[in-house]
């Protein structure tokens, strides 16, 4: 194995129609229009020298290195920002460009320190490389004059121009000596990110980096890694490089955390982890990150993972360590006891969106033909259910209908639900670069996230609606499309059930769906919801990007089919640009529904009941296998507490912490009587677990993650299972002790099994995706390369189908005991319940969960920043700090649930989607008032953090997991 070095054509390589053929060097290319002469020459192999041109970033000329020659033109232009022309003789090398090279290197390092056997950058500088490339071999200017690489004169007087390193950031260092002030940096956080948080100070040779007026760690950074990537020296520099030194080989593989799911290169020394560098051939991604996938990733060796098996009879008593068969055996025939004294539908299991397709199949598998029932859920219970139940009625499959880079060809983009720039933040740079080159933008959010105003971007129309009122205000702009004749009438004519579009038409155009009738409910002001559904249906392609704020709600699937709706009457699905497109929020969320996860569904969305499905599992199989529907993860719970289901196994997910009515989820875990959890650490449910099998990490895992736009890419070990056992084997062997067979030899194999059932995977492999790169499902004999865009010539499911989406208010209503309403939802810094993130530096940006209160709301309550203040609603209770802010609006409040000792979820309810059971979090009644001591039930929970966690032999103490 070596470094994966990707080709770099120092400027982008254009996308154009027409194409111009010119002579480099006495060979001729041929490259789109618009590209730079430099492309053109790296397109041969030819690497003119450059130093401020990277193919990520717009060509800048400023380094003054990359001059050529060419015929018929006077002087020697820069090769970056000269694009090829038709006929065009150039010369990359000739005395005089050699001896320009050599002066312009001359001067650069003249004011660059001479440290390079023991610089961080030592075998990875471009500085370095480039005074090779042109032949320096001797500086004639010295240092005695002004510069800025000494911290005194050399009469010992201090000098002004020096700046020291600014370690603030806890991943990497600004070290101002070393900096040639090239742009790279900032142009990266504007034109890739487009955060703006970097400029250049100063003029002249006073020109310098700067992260505004303060420190990396105050400023606006938000810690991507583009300026580190950018960076042609050692100025900015990941730590772990300056620690450890440079890597030695890499591996491609794809990040664990949010569903945009980066492909990033694992760059190691033996099997530790130097960095994560995003990858710029990954599709989802292009080379781009946030701090969580680049940086966050420490985790994985971190001293809290539990890497041996564990058992005990209760969940009072200490738990003990012991081998791997032992693990399973007493799991097998706990599961085999219970389910001969209770039934077999006295079992079930959780699978994991944070696991491989893979790993998730295994489990559903276990369930089906092991356990004998459909008992099996997922994570996408409590978040994306209703996107599969609302786009499968409406369109016919259960997914996103573009890839990402739709997005750039996109005129009008309304986001619904949703905070990009926290919850997916690289989708977020390629959303935010189109709005900056003009697209127009509609939000609808209680909460004024960043995407509606941050630099350079602003919304058009912010719809800060209550929250609960997402039907209302949905049906109110589709009312515009129709009473105003703004419909696409040939597009409904030719892709849509008319019948239906008719009954639908006649409902929506109904005066109580008016925008001036649900004002009422949701608060938009008429006048501002006319203007937004007249620029959706008029401005040209028409996107939906939508998340948690659509979906979990008591009507979130009729809300996914309110945009549905919408989108077919516009004409806006089916082509590049438009489409509705769920964000979703794990890194492979996606693939664990389409793996089978639900209790109603087998893989490719398939129902249990259908015969000739079923069939084809069973003669699979060699089983017989149930035909009716399993419970749900609410189902399991009540049952559990009712005494009816008695064993739970949980492949990592943290249910203790991520489900609502928290009293009520460990409640039912308790009142089983054995609960298998399989994850990293010992999380909140495996407080209330009776044996804990090891899990590995993404850095440890062979599979595939399916992402946000059905993109399967592979997850490729980079580092040994700590455990000492994949987790697809910890299934199999499981699956075995309980009586029923599985053999695969390696995750591939396993692929092929789900490529032989599924029709959406049949033309899916590892081969194929080590060819490819990813593939989007659909991927079969129709799309052997797989299918970038949904229901493009038709629907999956035929003709659209319109469907009558009645606002119905919530039944959880806010009164004078609890007359404020909570909604909740992430952070940049953390991720969902924050057991991977916590466990890294992040926690330097978002240590614990606060309450968003308005001002008005606030000074009511005698309430300032940093007061304590208790949060209660008809579930319970908990104490978290306050933070005033105006992001929310007077009778809405807000706060996130990374932190498992907050709670947030105590306060949340039972309430939940008509159609999925997908939770509430979105609407709680509450109240909010100051106080001086923490909740009774996070007292209790403290408690229980240290005499539910004991581990036999071991020290006794909080864990880092309980509270951080």
């Amino acid at each position: 194995m070596s470094l994966i070095k990707e080709i770099d054509f120092g400027t982008p390589i254009r996308v154009a129609d027409k194409t111009v053929t010119l002579s480099i060097d006495g060979m001729n290319v041929t490259v789109p229009e618009g590209t730079s002469v430099m492309a053109a020459a790296m397109s041969l192999g030819t690497k003119i020298p450059k130093l401020c041109a990277t193919d990520s970033l717009e060509p800048f000329g400023s380094c003054r290195l990359c001059l050529v020659e060419i015929e018929g033109r006077r002087g020697t232009p820069a090769s970056c920002t000269t694009p090829a022309e038709e006929g065009m003789v150039v010369r990359t090398q000739s005395e005089n460009l050699a001896g320009l090279r050599k002066g312009v290197m001359e001067l650069y390092i003249s004011d660059h320190p001479l440290d390079c056997l023991t610089c961080s950058a030592n075998g990875d500088c471009e500085l370095q490389d480039m005074a090779g490339a042109v032949g320096l071999r001797e500086v004639r200017y010295g240092y005695e004059g002004e510069n800025h690489v000494f911290a005194k004169s050399a009469d010992g007087l201090a000098n002004e121009n020096w700046l020291g390193k600014d370690t603030s950031n806890p991943y990497f260092t600004y070290d101002p000596t070393k900096c040639i002030v090239c742009n790279r940096c900032v142009r990266a956080c504007e034109e890739v990110q487009g955060t703006f948080a970097l400029t250049i100070t100063g003029r002249g040779f006073q020109s310098r980096v700067a992260a505004g007026p303060t420190d990396f760690l105050g400023s606006e950074c938000v810690s991507c890694g583009a300026c580190v990537q950018a960076c042609p020296t050692a100025t900015l520099m990941e730590n772990t490089v300056i620690a450890m030194g440079q890597p030695e080989h890499s591996k491609v593989t794809t990040c664990a955390y949010c569903g945009v799911g980066c492909s990033f290169k694992a760059e190691m020394q033996g099997d530790k982890v130097v960095r994560m560098v995003p990858y710029k051939d990954g599709k989802a991604n292009e080379g781009h990150s946030c701090v969580k996938g680049r940086f966050a990733w420490g985790y994985a060796t971190h001293a809290d993972r539990i890497t041996k098996p564990m058992i005990r009879a209760k969940i009072t008593d200490p738990w003990r360590e012991v081998s791997w068969d032992e693990a399973i055996g007493y799991a097998a025939s706990e599961f085999k006891r219970i389910q001969g004294q209770y039934g077999r539908e006295a079992l079930g299991a959780i699978t994991s969106s944070r696991c491989t397709n893979e790993e998730v199949f295994l489990v559903q598998k276990l369930v089906r033909a092991g356990f004998g029932n459909n008992n099996v859920d997922t994570c996408a219970r409590v978040c994306h259910s209703p996107t599969g139940y609302g786009l499968k009625t409406t369109l016919g499959t259960s997914a996103g209908t573009q890839d990402f880079k739709s997005v750039a060809k996109a005129d009008v983009i309304l986001v619904i639900g949703a905070n990009p720039t926290d919850g997916h933040p690289v989708f977020a740079s390629r959303m935010k670069k189109r709005l900056r080159q003009g697209a127009r933008l509609i939000v609808a959010d209680p909460r004024r996230t960043d995407i509606v105003k941050s630099p350079h971007i602003k919304a058009d129309y912010h719809l800060q609606l209550l929250p609960g009122t997402n039907v209302a205000l949905i049906n109110a702009i589709a009312h515009v499309v129709v009473t105003e004749g703004l419909i696409d009438q040939d597009y409904v004519r030719e892709r849509c059930d008319l019948a239906d579009f008719e009954i639908w038409a006649r409902f929506i155009a109904q005066d109580h769906n008016s925008p001036e009738a649900t004002e009422a409910f949701t608060g938009v002001p008429a006048a501002d919801v006319r203007a937004a559904a007249r620029l959706y249906a008029t401005g040209g392609n028409g996107a939906i990007y939508y998340g948690l704020g659509v979906t979990e709600h008591s009507q979130g699937s009729t809300m996914v089919m309110g945009m549905a709706n919408l989108a077919m009457a516009t004409g806006n699905i089916g082509r590049d640009g438009v489409g509705i497109n769920p964000l979703r929020g794990q890194n492979n969320v996606q693939g664990a529904c389409d793996m089978g996860s639900f209790p109603h569904e087998f893989t490719g969305y398939r129902h249990v009941s259908d015969d000739a499905t079923r069939q084809v599992f069973e003669m699979m199989w060699g089983v017989t296998l149930d035909v009716e529907p399993g419970l749900r993860i609410p189902n399991m719970l009540d049952e559990a507490v009712g005494g009816s289901f008695k064993a739970l196994y949980v492949q990592g997910e943290d249910i203790a912490q991520s489900d609502p009515n928290t009293q009520h989820v460990t409640a039912g875990l308790s009142a089983m009587e054995c609960v298998v959890v399989q994850d990293l650490f010992l999380n909140e449910t495996a407080k209330y677990a009776h044996v804990f099998l090891p899990g590995s990490s993404f850095l440890e895992k062979d599979g595939t993650f399916t992402n946000a736009e059905r993109r399967i890419n592979r997850v490729r070990q980079v580092m040994a299972p700590l455990s000492g056992k994949a987790e697809w084997q910890v299934t199999i062997d499981f699956a075995r002790a309980l009586g029923y067979e599985m053999a695969y030899c390696h995750p591939a194999e396993i692929m092929d099994e789900i490529a032989r059932l599924t029709p959406s995977f049949a033309g899916v492999s590892y081969d194929k995706l080590d060819k490819l790169g990813s593939v989007q499902w659909p991927c079969n004999e129709k799309a052997p390369l797989g299918t970038p865009l949904m229901h493009v010539d038709r629907f999956v499911r035929g003709k659209g189908k319109f469907m009558i989406t009645e606002f119905v208010p919530t039944e959880e209503k806010t009164g004078a005991r609890f007359p404020l309403i909570l909604t909740t939802g992430r952070i940049l810094s953390q991720y969902n319940v924050g057991a991977q993130t916590r466990r890294t530096a992040n926690s330097a940006w978002h240590d614990e969960d606060v309450l968003e209160i308005h001002p008005f709301d606030a000074e009511n309550r005698g309430i300032t920043s940093g007061d304590l203040v208790a949060l209660a609603s008809r579930s319970g209770d908990i104490s978290l700090r306050a933070e005033v802010s105006e992001r929310m609006q007077p009778g809405v409040v807000y706060t996130t649930f990374h932190h498992a000792e907050t709670g947030a979820n105590v306060i949340t309810t039972d309430y939940s989607d008509w159609a999925t059971n997908c939770p509430e979090y979105k609407v709680t009644a509450v109240e909010v008032r100051r106080t001086n001591y923490y909740s009774q039930w996070q007292e209790r929970n403290r408690e229980e953090d240290v005499s539910l966690r004991r581990i036999a032999g071991k020290m006794t103490g909080r864990l880092p997991d309980a509270a951080e």
